[in-house]
């Protein structure tokens, strides 16, 4: 495996960024395999299990809400576009910005429309295309949790972020273990989360690799909360979306993690 290493909060509510006016459309493009910080840990593509719901999305498929999947190799970024805006979802390993660009060309949108990326956490194969992205975004905000900020190296400062703050309509929800300020986003105004690396569909629903995760007594805790929430769809890092049967695969999952 290559050398990609991790390094490891405002809870109020708070809007960073209001949505604009206009109907709501949401996008994004395809990806590979597992809970990694670097190829090696990848998995194959797709990867559900019978009773796991049912992986859905390949490069260029619009999923539930209007999401969409960016493939890039081995992980995924997701895109957003609403009343003519775009946020992105994660950035993939150096080099991706081509791949990223592409969906936003497939959702009729580009790198102008972008005003937010939110990167879910510091590790390198969901962080690394930020250096690259970063000048793009001329009219938009970068976004990491407050745990991660400072190890994610991008030309442009990162607002840090936390449970509870809102962005773009999107809640942050802290889930906290793979990386000391991992992040989920959700949407509930559709009930699609994007896990980051929170959650693995490579094979079945999982939580993450523990292998890569700094403290599984705390991701295991963030599973029980993503549970909590009315997911209806997980887009997670590694893996295909998962767009059948989610809450009841999220709930196993969470009555499945030790206890507390």
């Amino acid at each position: 495996m290559s050398a990609f290493r991790p390094v490891y909060r405002l809870t109020r509510r708070r809007l960073l960024v209001s949505a604009g006016a206009g109907v709501l459309g949401i996008s994004v493009v395809s990806t590979i395999a597992g809970c990694t910080t670097a190829p090696d840990e990848s998995a194959p593509a797709g990867g559900g299990t019978p009773g796991a719901g049912s992986p859905e999305g390949g490069s260029g498929d619009t999923l539930a809400g209007g999401w969409r999947r960016v493939e890039l190799s081995f992980v995924s970024a997701y895109l957003l576009i609403r009343g003519g805006e775009a946020a992105v979802v994660d950035l993939g390993t150096p080099g991706s910005g081509p791949a990223i660009e592409a969906g936003l060309t497939a959702a009729g949108a580009g790198w102008d429309a972008v005003r937010h990326v939110i990167l879910t956490h510091q590790h390198q194969d969901h962080a690394g295309g930020a250096a690259e992205v970063a000048p793009k975004v001329t009219a938009g905000s970068l976004y990491g949790g407050t745990a991660d900020v400072a190890a994610i190296s991008s030309p442009t400062p990162l607002t840090a972020v936390d449970d509870g703050d809102e962005i773009f309509g999107l809640q942050v929800i802290g889930t906290p273990g793979h990386t000391a300020g991992h992040i989920a986003v959700f949407d509930p105004s559709t009930g699609v989360l994007v896990a980051g690396d929170a959650l693995r569909t490579t094979d079945g629903l999982t939580g993450p690799d523990p292998q890569y995760t700094a403290d599984m007594t705390q991701a295991a805790a963030s599973v029980r909360k993503l549970a909590a929430l009315d997911v209806r769809v997980i887009l997670p890092g590694h893996g295909a979306p998962l767009t059948d049967g989610a809450a009841e695969a999220l709930a196993k999952l969470a009555a499945a993690q030790p206890p507390r």
